[in-house]
């Protein structure tokens, strides 16, 4: 098959453009940047100029493609909502041109959709059109054109990492520098998921090849670490105090990681792993950061 991979030089992207080659895929990715280029070419891709706010060079890498795995978002979080509502205008123009073709459209949301209860793991079947994160404009998105007859599927994603970057941790780390301080909220017993970046692009590519529409599968490999063990890894790596915060000190340490840093949000992938044989092996997110170099 012929994919067209957006974020294709970004963190997931360029794990999953080698995962889909060597699986004997052809990826056309996409790029702004002539390094971007250059990196694509090197892995063995094509390239395709663009970016998310050109919505017709989407549509056209779309259309040259059997398949698309959209991994590209704007992780300016201080404009989060402002970059969720782009992100639905980028599912809804690619939709455009799948309809009716089977082509699969692998887009990507996060594993907070899919908690229901508080303090249950976030399941697969689960999502709420409603839900107070502004994200779910992704996965409303993929229902709207999936109602088109667009061949849509979703990826929820928990902390990604490897020993360089574990998703919002990564600022967790920035902060604890600025800050002098490794902090967490309360008695830091709140969980994130997490998965190794090779984990989560074999996953994309399983869910791309069996292209099972209206499906959502959970990238986790770990349903949940706790805020209070991040903190003391980061804490240890940097040489810096870990202190206990109130939810009123926080913004003052997370700025607008606050919104996230309190959350327990952990993620069950028991339906994703039973559906798609995926068994993750990668290293977890605490052997990550303990290997992480700080200085």
């Amino acid at each position: 098959m012929r994919i067209f991979v957006t974020g294709a030089t970004g963190f997931i992207g360029s794990a999953i453009v080698p995962e889909l080659i060597n699986a004997g895929h052809h990826v056309l990715g996409l790029t702004r940047s002539d390094a971007g280029g250059q990196f694509l070419i090197a892995a063995g891709a094509e390239v395709h100029r663009g970016d998310l706010e050109d919505l017709e060079s989407l549509r056209r890498g779309a259309a040259m493609s059997d398949g698309v795995i959209h991994t590209a978002f704007n992780h300016d979080f201080s404009k989060f909502v402002s970059n969720c509502e782009q992100d639905r205008k980028v599912i809804e123009a690619m939709g455009d041109v799948l309809v009716g073709s089977d082509r699969p459209l692998l887009i990507t949301s996060g594993t907070g959709m899919g908690n229901a209860v508080s303090g249950q793991p976030a399941t697969e079947d689960h999502f709420d059109p409603n839900h107070p994160n502004p994200r779910k404009a992704s996965e409303v998105a993929g229902a709207s054109v999936a109602e088109r007859g667009v061949n849509v599927s979703v990826v929820r994603l928990p902390q990604v990492h490897d020993t360089v970057k574990q998703g919002l941790i990564t600022y967790a780390v920035q902060l604890a520098r600025e800050k002098g301080v490794s902090a967490y909220i309360g008695d830091g017993l709140n969980r994130w998921p997490a998965a190794h970046v090779l984990d989560v692009a074999h996953l994309y590519r399983l869910a791309l090849e069996k292209h099972e529409a209206s499906s959502r599968y959970n990238a986790v490999a770990e349903e949940g670490v706790s805020m209070r063990e991040i903190a003391e890894v980061i804490g240890r790596g940097l040489k810096l105090p870990v202190v206990s915060l109130s939810p009123e000190e926080a913004p003052a340490q997370f700025g607008w990681l606050a919104m996230f840093a309190g959350f327990d949000m952990p993620a069950s992938s028991v339906q994703t792993q039973q559906r798609l044989g995926w068994h993750p092996t990668g290293p977890g997110l605490i052997a990550d950061l303990e290997q992480m170099r700080f200085f």
